[in-house]
């Protein structure tokens, strides 16, 4: 009953940040101007970005098969894609618990530990998150004066922020080197579970060590990091080309990434795929450091967020589909 009451309360809060964000980014706005705007722009654009997202969850699967390769060599690259597009569509749906989907999709694809799939998933969301941290730093020591209307200091602290660069670069690769390690403390502290758990919990470690062994091969170690680059890169590019469709072709690359910036923490608040919370970063970014006009800020917000979401979706439902993955199972 208390976990039933405490999902509960979960989904409240989510929705209730989704309905805050969204009120804060439409408040006051013509819909109808949006609206036309939105439909206004060429089928092409529709279909350009659609194919490009598909790509970019392509390059984020052939990270992950890397990451997979200690648990079984020559996974299948349509499995890992299959099961990271079911996570995504149940993520958009469900916040999070994509992120137990996507282990469950890919064990009964390749019949592989599932805890050890899970693993690699932590491993996954550690280094995005190193990662992230890189590019905002890297941001803002090269766009320092991007940010000069709101903090005047901030030109003569980009030395400090392209430090900060560096650093989380070598802890980037510290800890992909050295997580195992911390795993395995862990499992010694599990000599304090409740002994009818015990056994339990050092399975379950043992099958996260098991995930985080990717480091122990130079190869792959080398060929995650290029296919993380392509991740992130295929994202700001994805935020870059529909500039030209909503007359902000005055937009270099470097404002893209800055929005990708915005929208990476957007999508980290728990709204239901980021409804509200990215329309609304993306719009304060756009007009307050660009000052584009909000109209066709919101305009490019709506239809980009649209996109992804129809691309996980659609995409995620047709694997959902294909390989017979039912809901009932994946709750349970």
């Amino acid at each position: 009953m208390k976990k039933k009451f405490s999902s509960l309360l979960r989904a409240l809060f989510s929705i209730g940040l989704m309905v805050l964000f969204t009120w804060l980014a439409f408040r006051g706005q013509n819909i109808s101007r949006i609206w036309t705007s939105i439909t206004n722009v060429h089928w092409l654009w529709f279909v350009g970005l659609f194919i490009g997202g598909l790509l970019s969850h392509l390059f984020r699967a052939w990270r992950w098969k890397y990451l997979l390769y200690p648990i079984k060599q020559n996974i299948s690259m349509r499995n890992a894609f299959s099961a990271l597009m079911i996570g995504y569509m149940i993520n958009g749906i469900f916040p999070r618990l994509g992120e137990l989907v996507r282990p469950y999709a890919i064990k009964k694809t390749e019949e592989i530990s599932g805890s050890a799939a899970l693993g690699t998933v932590v491993l996954e969301r550690i280094l995005d998150i190193i990662t992230f941290a890189l590019i905002v730093f890297t941001v803002l020591a090269l766009n320092g004066k991007t940010f000069v209307l709101w903090f005047p200091s901030m030109v003569n602290l980009e030395w400090l922020f392209f430090t900060a660069s560096i650093l989380l670069f070598v802890i980037f690769i510290f800890v992909f080197l050295k997580v195992e390690t911390a795993f395995s403390f862990l499992k010694k502290m599990s000599s304090f579970a409740p002994a009818k758990y015990k056994s339990r919990v050092n399975e379950i470690f043992d099958s996260f060590i098991n995930g985080f062994q990717a480091s122990k091969h130079p190869g792959n170690f080398f060929m995650i990091g290029v296919t993380s680059i392509l991740t992130w890169l295929s994202y700001i590019i994805l935020l870059y080309i529909p500039f030209f469709a909503f007359g902000m072709g005055n937009l270099d690359f470097g404002a893209a990434t800055v929005l990708q910036v915005a929208s990476g923490l957007a999508f980290a608040i728990p709204t239901p795929n980021g409804i509200g919370s990215y329309h609304s970063f993306t719009l304060f970014t756009l007009t307050q450091l660009y000052h584009v006009e909000a109209n066709s800020a919101l305009s490019y917000a709506v239809y980009t967020h649209a996109v992804g979401f129809l691309s996980t979706l659609l995409a995620g439902l047709y694997f959902m589909v294909r390989d017979n993955i039912h809901l009932s199972d994946v709750t349970k």
